[in-house]
């Protein structure tokens, strides 16, 4: 059976719908000597006959073995095409592709990467998961968003720096940039102590500052609420608080009756480095995978240009 090959298997369907060998020939474009030589060949392989010839111009009749193998055949043919089918998907992009990404880069630099991936792939699969805060790892998954290098093999790109703001009630801090120490003393609501949060803690330590966390949760509009509630200010990064800034006046608006959040620059600024990682041999031989990280970079270099790093 190692001997059989799909030509052969094509011939011997080719034949049985068109009942004689020169139809199979002129129908697959072969000499009648070549659908022979098929024929014999795949009886050699199997060890017996697969069609009784009559002779002359009577249609030959498929045998009892014959008759296995072509219900066979049919279905590992169509097996074949769809694997073809696939392949030719998988080279033009339009395959799957499994990502896991992070809370704020989900709500900014994501939403757009999918966008234009799908305009240029709309038969592509995307699978979306959220990496683990403490533990991210590649896995199964062709791409990672996280904020940091990963402690696998991956490869990597640096999108971008993500830089740490104040937000606090109006009149709560002067107006303009705060100086980190001013920070000291502080009630805090803040990220879990996970990703880059220990970071971003030592830094204001580090600076003279060590604000009193009353509050930590993962959840950024969580801890924006906890903030309008008084329970604190908030330092964020800026990709986390980006999608609700308002662009005219800096400011972050509360829903009706709540007080508006006044959003400061910090002096000296902290920053998280946002990165996709993917495996080698993986994700970077995927086109589409190398087509997401190409439009990943695109997305997060015209994303830096409203940055505030931007503007220092």
């Amino acid at each position: 059976m190692a001997d059989v090959d799909l030509r052969q298997l094509t011939t011997m369907i080719a034949i049985a719908e068109e009942g004689t060998f020169s139809r199979a020939a002129s129908r697959l474009g072969y000499t009648q000597s070549s659908v022979s030589q098929h024929i014999a060949a795949l009886e050699r392989a199997l060890g017996g006959s697969v069609f009784d010839r009559p002779g002359g111009p009577r249609p030959v009749r498929i045998t009892p073995l014959g008759a296995v193998v072509l219900e066979q055949g049919r279905e590992l043919l169509s097996k074949a095409e769809a694997l073809a089918h696939a392949v030719d998907r998988f080279k033009a992009g339009d395959g799957r592709i499994d990502v896991g990404t992070l809370q704020s880069v989900s709500n900014v630099i994501l939403p757009t990467v999918l966008r234009r991936l799908r305009d240029e792939h709309p038969n592509c699969e995307i699978r979306l998961s959220e990496a683990e805060p403490d533990d991210a790892q590649i896995g199964d998954l062709d791409l990672l968003f996280y904020d940091g290098l990963i402690s696998d093999e991956a490869e990597h790109v640096l999108l971008m720096e993500d830089p740490y703001l104040v937000v606090a009630h109006p009149g709560d801090l002067p107006a303009g940039p705060v100086a980190a120490e001013k920070l000291d003393g502080k009630a805090m609501v803040a990220w879990p102590a996970t990703c880059d949060q220990p970071k971003l803690e030592k830094f204001l330590a580090d600076a003279g500052a060590q604000p009193r966390i009353v509050f930590r949760s993962a959840g950024n509009e969580t801890i924006l609420s906890m903030v309008r509630a008084g329970m604190g200010l908030a330092v964020l990064p800026w990709l986390a608080i980006h999608h609700v800034v308002c662009r005219s006046c800096g400011a972050i608006h509360g829903p009706e009756g709540w007080p508006d959040l006044q959003v400061h620059e910090l002096d000296p600024a902290p920053t998280r480095e946002i990165y996709l990682h993917w495996c080698p041999g993986r994700g970077g031989q995927s086109p589409l995978a190398a087509r997401t990280i190409e439009i990943a970079v695109q997305v997060s270099r015209e994303l830096a240009q409203q940055s505030p790093l931007a503007r220092t």
